[in-house]
């Protein structure tokens, strides 16, 4: 048995210190191709330091072979030695036969460095020099899955399917297929393809997106089973409940859409998105004093959250807080933008409160962005008749008939005050 052997044998057994003294013994003795072996066995166990004493060793021995090189600069990026990798890489030289191995190791350190435009040069040139080898076509394709490119992933996980590879480097090609035509809304393709991933890859993200993309395609009941089963294997994985009780709304089954948010909020008691949608369920129960806490916890968690300050707001407009609506949208409108529906209900509260400056202050601000909107309209011009302010309501009226013409009621008021 050779001396590598016997220091592999020694760290599998836990035998620290007598695989450090059989590795010096093995730098020494062994043959070059046993320590290149050996090498890569130490990488591929994570002794990153051992593996790149070992190429430094053989460097020494052969200057002039450049995959020792590519070796060393991937175990400097692994470690977060991007500048040590980038001098490793700028010494292989494009007439080299690891040229094309060190363009797809420098786009993997251009990568980490979110340096995407680069990547993609550095992928691109291995492309030219080989645009048959799988190996570019997955990092191509991984490259766009990475950044949303979906469209551009699918093409090349498709290259590699035609070339005979279903799985490749430990990825199974059609779970990527289903999530990039998942993420790209073709829900019927992507499920095709989900359904084909093998058992050993069934990874929790693969059924998750697999019940999301069921819930797309309105096979609610295939989509509960589907997340109540990964919940089963995997309780801690937190963005299924949310999901699931969204399956369960649909069905109008609001108890158990709750009991579902509940059991999520107890893996993620800290995410304000479950809290706002206990919230919106809770509402269809008629469960006010619940709804207000669930909503007063998400306002805690993420007070800027224009979504949940909105879905509040509409709550304490829902329950006459007039008070606390104000409190809580005044502060906004010293905001440069200021969303057009702040202005709405800020108007509706003031106008209930008899602040009728400050309410039709409000009502002008968000007329311009809800002149389609029937609703706000007949708020409008009912503010306005309370108001006396004739001069806006002949035009307020031909707008809002011309989008409920069937409103006979504000036939006749239109009539009323044009015969006026």
């Amino acid at each position: 048995m050779t001396y590598s052997e016997q220091m592999l044998d020694q760290l599998q057994a836990g035998e620290l210190t007598n695989a450090k003294r059989t590795f010096r013994q093995a730098l020494d003795h062994d043959s070059d191709d046993m320590l290149f072996s050996l090498a890569e066995e130490l990488y591929g166990l994570g002794f990153l330091r051992q593996a790149r004493r070992t190429y430094l060793t053989l460097l020494q021995r052969y200057p002039d072979e450049d995959e020792l090189r590519t070796n060393l600069a991937t175990i400097a990026i692994d470690e977060g030695h991007n500048d040590e990798a980038l001098s490793y890489l700028a010494q292989v030289k494009p007439d080299s036969p690891a040229y094309l191995e060190s363009l797809l190791v420098a786009a993997d350190l251009y990568q980490t460095e979110e340096e995407f435009e680069v990547t993609e040069q550095k992928l691109k040139e291995a492309e030219q020099l080989a645009p048959d080898e799988p190996a570019v076509q997955f990092a191509l394709a991984e490259f766009y899955y990475l950044v949303g490119r979906f469209d551009d992933a699918i093409d090349y996980y498709f290259r590699l399917i035609k070339n005979g590879y279903t799985e490749f480097a430990k990825v199974d090609i059609a779970g990527r297929l289903g999530m990039c035509y998942a993420q790209s809304g073709q829900f019927k393709q992507a499920l095709g393809y989900l359904k084909q991933v093998k058992p050993d890859y069934q990874t929790s993200d693969i059924r998750f997106q697999t019940g999301m993309t069921q819930l797309h395609l309105d096979q609610v009941d295939a989509a509960i089973k589907t997340l109540e089963d990964l919940i089963k294997d995997d309780d801690q994985y937190a963005s299924a409940y949310p999901v699931l009780a969204q399956a369960f709304s649909k069905q109008r089954n609001y108890p158990q859409a709750l009991r579902t948010i509940q059991e999520g909020l107890a893996v993620d008691q800290y995410n304000e998105q479950l809290y706002s949608q206990a919230a919106a369920i809770v509402s269809h129960l008629g469960n006010h004093q619940l709804m207000e806490k669930y909503l007063k916890k998400a306002h805690e968690l993420d007070p800027d959250n224009l979504t949940i300050i909105l879905q509040y707001s509409n709550f304490l407009l829902h329950q006459h807080d007039d008070q606390a609506n104000i409190k809580l949208l005044a502060p906004l409108i010293k905001e440069d933008e200021v969303d057009p529906q702040v202005y709405w209900n800020l108007a509706r509260s003031y106008q209930r409160t008899e602040q009728f400056d400050l309410a039709g202050k409000y009502f002008r601000a968000a007329a311009p962005s809800y002149q389609d909107d029937p609703t706000f309209l007949k708020e409008l011009i009912d503010f306005d008749r309370e108001m006396g302010n004739t001069q806006d309501l002949l035009p307020e009226l031909r707008r809002y008939l011309a989008l409920v013409p069937t409103d006979t009621a504000m036939q006749d008021l239109l009539d009323e005050y044009e015969e006026y």
